[in-house]
Order: C-alpha cells, then sequence, then structure tokens
C-alpha cells in the first residue's frame, strides 16, 4: 500500500495536474508522508516542493480517500490517495521534479493516472469539473 496526500484545486470547471519528469500521466499535486508528518504537514511541504505555492493549513478540507492501482507500479500495487482542497498563496509554477503542470477538465481524464481517474470522476459527480 502506497499512502499520499494530495491537494484538489479547481478553478473555472478544471483541476490542476502536474507530471513528474519522465512520467506519461498527470498527477494531482501531492506526495508520500515523512515519518511522523500529519496529513496538512505532508500537504503544505509537498505543494510547496513541486508548485512553489503555500497551502493556508487553516483552510485545508478533507474532500475523500481514493484507492486504485498505482501507475507505474507491479499489478496489485494500491495507492492510497487522501485527498484535500485547501486556499493557497502564490501562483503555481512547475519546480522540483515536475516538468509540467496543466489545467485539466473531465474529457482529459485518460491523461492522469488510475488514482486521479477516480478523483476526476468525483468532481465531475459533484458539479466541479467540466465536461
Amino acid at each position: 500500500m502506497i499512502d499520499k496526500i494530495a491537494w484538489i484545486h479547481v478553478a473555472d470547471g478544471r483541476v490542476l495536474v502536474a507530471r513528474s519528469r519522465g512520467k506519461d500521466k498527470f498527477y494531482l499535486p501531492g506526495g508520500k508522508r515523512e515519518p511522523g508528518e500529519a496529513d496538512v504537514e505532508t500537504l503544505v511541504r509537498e505543494v510547496r516542493e513541486e508548485l512553489a505555492v503555500e497551502i493556508l493549513p487553516s483552510t485545508a478540507k478533507p474532500a475523500g480517500t481514493f484507492e486504485g492501482q498505482a501507475h507505474g507500479h507491479a499489478e496489485g500495487t494500491v495507492v492510497r490517495t487522501t485527498a484535500y482542497m485547501a486556499d493557497f498563496a502564490g501562483t503555481p509554477s512547475a519546480s522540483s521534479e515536475i516538468e509540467e503542470i496543466a489545467w485539466l477538465t473531465y474529457a482529459d481524464r485518460p491523461r492522469v493516472s488510475l488514482v486521479a481517474q477516480l478523483i476526476f470522476d468525483h468532481l465531475h459527480a459533484a458539479g466541479l469539473l467540466s465536461d
């Protein structure tokens, strides 16, 4: 089981995603927690590292937990992603290991990892993600 924390940021019916260097699929910004780190601490650190913005911890709200096949791992390797919505300060830009950021709609669902596809389904069903 791979345990990840992710940030969902939706604007104008599109969700912000990132693609790591050398990867073929987009992911929601975030990553794995370090030992002893709480969810929101992981969220703040990972989003700062990937997108050079500051998550405002007091605004973080749980958006769901999603499980599925881990992209690029052996069949049966499951990733559990706990997602949060939160306000932030700054302008998102690719940094660290991120090669590209993008704003995707539901039509772009095939361009994201399997677990991100579940999150796209959730956002679309809630009326937050445009076709």
